[in-house]
């Protein structure tokens, strides 16, 4: 009888360790320390450690200081890290069917983006599970439009810059360049000073970060077509998170997606700010460009050959259909 009670009070002991635990979970992302993403984050990260008793512990790393997208899943995958923010870059190097939201020309407005991506969600999530990640929530940046060193009103015009593309993103490249463009593979962490140097002359991006990040200011022209939405999520090691008691994961997992939703309606407001803003600031001259028939040619062609890449059964069940 004494060594049972022995035994149960050990167990009993290990028991509350492990819900005592400390968890830290290490997030990088590209926003800057002074921008609204990081200031949403850090909030998450308060309330993860209130709803936890102070034994989740979530440190950022801001402004790509860990590397930019690519970098980040790497590390992801490492374990040197266990939660990020990406772009839609980052996310398709976890899984393809990401790029189901990111072709061409399929969106006219956030409403339309919103009902199709709210029904693919849950399929994306688990295709994103079953690869070891957990998303936390959704995101945007506003609208993808072109920056260029000098006016881009046609398809034409754009051709004749180098633009940037992701790097390490062969598919896209190729896109690109049998569409007849002159690609300049980067991490996004060199745009500044590939521009500076004139080793790019076009960057595709949204007012927001061409705002946050100075880029207009080195390429004060920006052609108004909406390419597409910059398209983002919030990603969490499937390993890391089930260290954290269960019955914490729920309002944790509420926490962040109430976050998510907040910074949504703010980064969208924040893009048009932006534009205005860089249209004002003092002594810059951002000119805004008109895009001609920006829905014929090329934009169709490349959109085709974007759904050719796609996972077959994002293919016949994806975003197009419910557009």
């Amino acid at each position: 009888m004494r060594k049972t009670i022995v035994i149960c009070a050990v167990l009993c002991a290990l028991a509350g360790a492990a819900r005592a635990q400390k968890v830290e979970i290490i997030m990088a992302t590209l926003a800057p320390t002074d921008s609204e993403w990081y200031k949403v984050m850090e909030n998450m990260g308060a309330e993860w450690k209130r709803i936890s008793g102070g034994n989740v512990i979530l440190s950022i790393r801001a402004g790509g200081v860990v590397g930019d997208d690519p970098d980040a899943v790497r590390r992801l995958r490492s374990g040197s890290i266990q939660a990020a923010a990406l772009t839609s870059a980052g996310l398709g190097d976890i899984d393809l069917g990401v790029a189901a939201l990111q072709i061409p020309m399929m969106f006219d407005n956030y409403a339309e983006l919103d009902y199709v991506r709210d029904r693919m969600a849950p399929k994306l999530e688990k295709r994103i599970e079953d690869k070891g990640y957990l998303v936390l929530n959704w995101g945007d940046a506003g609208w993808v439009q072109f920056f260029s060193t000098k006016p881009v009103h046609r398809l034409d015009d754009l051709r004749k810059l180098k633009l940037f593309t992701w790097a390490g993103y062969p598919t896209e490249e190729d896109l690109w360049k049998a569409n007849g463009f002159r690609v300049v593979p980067l991490a996004s962490t060199d745009i500044v000073q590939q521009l500076e140097t004139h080793g790019i002359e076009a960057v595709p991006t949204t007012a927001l970060i061409a705002e946050t990040a100075q880029i207009y200011k080195l390429a004060g022209y920006m052609c108004d077509v909406k390419w597409a939405p910059l398209l983002g999520a919030t990603v969490v090691s499937k390993t890391t998170w089930e260290r954290i008691p269960a019955a914490q994961r729920g309002p944790m997992l509420a926490a962040a997606r109430k976050s998510g939703e907040a910074l949504k309606n703010d980064i969208r407001a924040q893009d048009t700010r932006a534009l205005q803003a860089m249209m004002k600031a003092s002594g810059q001259a951002l000119q805004h460009t008109h895009h001609h028939n920006p829905r014929s040619g090329c934009p169709r062609r490349m959109a085709s050959a974007d759904r050719g890449h796609l996972p077959q059964d994002e293919r016949q069940d994806g975003a197009g259909r419910l557009v």
